[in-house]
């Protein structure tokens, strides 16, 4: 039988998908090695950190210790309930301000949205001090809300809608209106539902943003019982206990599961919706 040679640009193109396929792998194992590694000392024994035994004891008492050494229960009811004041909150302001910014059309219109997104630019740390100030004057130091309050409208969360609603046909519009729709049933019933692999995406974001931010809450917290996850972590980098990296792991492990838990159920959506918001 013969064979039929494969012409030298398709033979070209299947060693770069074979080389980017390698690539991906190897970045893959670099990511997840760390992962792993963390997982191997919150199991076992402290003894085993640093050495490598298929059969060494396993264990959950790196688990038990972390969660006894402080009070993990009230860490992990104040970081929910500052992440779901955040994103109501962002999921209210930034849809009424995308369905303006992507349907109305009123003076000023293009200014104003440079300059939202010229807000993308800033870092939270520049305004940390005048947040605090603004706190203090509130009377909210040390309070849940005082989190959440800086956070509570998102330049990029009010980008990515405005792509997502400029998207959606205007006909629909104009068959909601015959339909007896106001501008915020138009919103609520045709809007809002055709844009929902983007608030997932958008809501896992968030989330994640602040679940991990720490420097921001440690600042405006004093006492345990407003303080998150990140803050309330600090406890086992204290010099009076010293470092145990297998008790670390494992609060480690506590706190990041609920994320990787969600973005594993909902990573579908969320490369979905950056693909229809055309963001690369």
């Amino acid at each position: 039988m013969s064979t039929i040679a494969l012409p030298h640009q398709e033979r070209g193109a299947s060693f770069w998908r074979l080389v980017e396929l390698v690539g991906c792998y190897v970045l893959g194992l670099l990511w997840i090695m760390p992962l792993l590694y963390a997982v191997w000392m919150a199991i076992h024994p402290p003894e085993y950190e640093v050495r490598f035994d298929l059969f060494a004891p396993l264990t959950l008492d790196n688990f038990i210790a972390a969660w006894s050494a402080a009070p993990f229960a009230r860490y992990f009811f104040n970081t929910f309930v500052l992440i779901s004041v955040i994103l109501v909150a962002q999921f209210v302001i930034c849809t009424l301000a995308a369905y303006a910014f992507a349907r109305y059309e009123f003076k000023g219109k293009t200014v104003i949205f440079m300059l939202i997104l010229l807000q993308l630019m800033v870092m939270p740390e520049v305004l940390l001090v005048e947040n605090y100030r603004t706190m203090v004057r509130l009377g909210l130091v040390d309070t849940v809300l005082a989190m959440g309050l800086p956070y509570m409208a998102s330049a990029f969360g009010i980008f990515l809608l405005r792509q997502a609603f400029l998207t959606v046909p205007k006909e629909l519009d104009d068959a909601a209106r015959v339909e007896g729709a106001g501008s915020v049933g138009v919103l609520l019933r045709v809007y809002v539902p055709l844009a929902r692999p983007v608030y997932v995406a958008y809501g896992l974001v968030s989330v994640s943003y602040h679940w991990n931010n720490l420097l921001w809450p440690l600042v405006i917290t004093n006492s345990v019982s407003t303080r998150p996850l990140t803050v309330g972590l600090q406890v086992f980098a204290s010099p009076d206990q010293g470092v145990q990296w297998s008790i670390i792991s494992a609060a480690a492990l506590m706190t990041s599961a609920p994320l990787l838990i969600a973005f594993l159920l909902f990573q579908r959506q969320f490369v979905q919706s950056f693909m229809r918001a055309g963001i690369k």
